[in-house]
């Protein structure tokens, strides 16, 4: 027998590291080949690890809500054979900025400075040679840019999860290094000082009265990508009112011939048309920009995020090549995802790719809302509660059937008339939607 370190496996699309949600075997265990080890939360969904060998489990590293980098040690098995040395990590060559070809040196940075159990003293020795972590997280590509900027890394102020310096951060340090008397703020445990930060966590006396939840999963992974969203995207928001009279009776006409084909019609397949419909005339509005290469991506296919409340919290199923679907089909897919979402059983395929998001409250949905932009897109639409109200038509004051959009949009990137001139277009096919059906490809 011989004891064996099996590491947290690379998911793909870029993801680095997940939280754990819940272990699904404990020491002591006798697991099968693929048998469910741990349910992992990445940045797009909640996927459940499988051992790859049987084995009887001896350890299980981390706790629930701890994050675990993708190659660092999830659990220690011990199984059949010769006896198993566990692999140790290493930092990319600095030859070509790639790493070794053995898996184990896949891993990101060094892992020893960033997990729990840090010294006082080795923090405070950092500090005082200036640094932010003496030996900093990165991927290889950042630790490339920053060789050929001639820059230490370690003198970078970090601002990715775990401590981690992003290529954002060394292009932000070139273009504006610290002064050399700069302060350099104190290395945390297991994450290192963000940039700009001035105040220290907020820590709330207990009390009797008091009910403690673990802010983790969904709810942790939804508060970070929010702050990443509101804090790098300059956000504006633009409002307008949409009548939306001919769209109802459209709706009404089809309803019994899409519940004969079992899908049930709402409004929200005809918004993503018309959406889609506008993003093809305004490009901007359905591209990424690159950071790391100052580029502006103009995504030529349409991939619509649609805001789903579930009881762990809000996620995005995104509907694939809307521009390619009919109105009955994207009504058929978007009823299949909210499902599989409501339900945790949304795959991470269903979750990631969208380049543009509608959130809709549906009857809750007020006057109106700023929606934070599903970052790094560039906008995102707010689709708000339909009202009947007076409104002039042909010179007339007639009832109407009229909902307010809101859209924020990435001022960085999206000047405020193109923005209008968006929404306006959107507007224009959803009081106009026969427009829809002359211009579908």
């Amino acid at each position: 027998m011989a004891r064996w370190e099996f590491r947290l496996p690379d998911i793909g699309e870029g993801i680095t590291e997940g939280e754990i949600v819940s272990w699904l075997v404990k020491p002591g265990d006798l697991v099968r080949d693929d048998h469910p080890v741990v349910e992992m939360m990445t940045d797009k969904a909640t996927v459940t690890i499988t051992a790859p060998k049987a084995g009887t489990v001896v350890e299980t590293r981390g706790k629930v809500g701890d994050i675990v980098l993708v190659h660092s040690v999830l659990v220690v098995f011990e199984v059949e054979g010769a006896e198993v040395l566990p692999a140790a990590f290493s930092a990319p060559s600095e030859a070509n900025g790639k790493s070794n070809d053995s898996p184990a040196a896949m891993a990101v940075g060094d892992l020893k400075e960033a997990l729990p159990g840090l010294g006082a003293t080795s923090r405070a020795a950092a500090a005082a040679a200036g640094y932010f972590n003496e030996k900093p997280l990165a991927t290889p590509a950042t630790r490339k840019l920053a060789r050929d900027a001639n820059i230490d890394l370690r003198h970078v102020p970090p601002t990715g999860p775990q401590g981690r310096v992003t290529k954002v951060d060394v292009e932000s340090f070139v273009r504006s290094p610290p002064a050399p008397d700069t302060k350099v703020p104190p290395v945390r445990p297991g994450g290192g000082s963000r940039l700009g930060e001035e105040r220290s966590a907020v820590r709330v006396p207990s009390g009797p009265l008091q009910e403690r939840i673990p802010f983790t999963g969904l709810r942790r992974k939804i508060a970070q990508k929010m702050a990443v969203s509101k804090q790098t995207a300059a956000h504006f928001t633009f409002v307008e009112e949409c009548d939306v009279t001919e769209l109802k009776a459209m709706r009404g006409r089809l309803m019994s011939f899409a519940e004969g084909q079992g899908v049930r019609l709402s409004f929200l397949p005809f918004i993503v048309k018309a959406t889609v419909a506008a993003l093809k005339r305004h490009p901007m509005l359905n591209s990424v920009l690159d950071e790391s290469t100052n580029e502006l991506v103009l995504r030529k296919y349409f991939h619509i995020g649609i805001a789903t409340a579930t009881d762990a919290g809000l996620v995005v199923p995104v509907v694939k090549d809307a521009d390619r679907k009919s109105i009955l089909e994207i009504a058929r897919e978007i009823e299949r995802l909210a499902a599989l979402a409501r339900t945790g059983q949304a795959k991470l395929d269903d979750l990631q790719g969208s380049t543009f998001t509608i959130t809709s409250p549906g009857v809750q949905g007020g006057l109106f809302a700023t929606p934070i932009i599903n970052f790094p897109e560039v906008a995102i639409l707010g689709v708000h509660r339909m009202k009947r109200k007076a409104i002039v038509k042909n010179e007339q004051i007639v009832i109407g059937d009229v909902m307010l959009l809101s859209l924020s949009f990435d001022h960085r990137i999206v000047d405020g008339l193109v923005g209008a001139a968006f929404a306006y277009e959107v507007i224009g096919y959803l009081e106009q939607p026969d427009r829809l059906m002359l211009e579908m490809a």
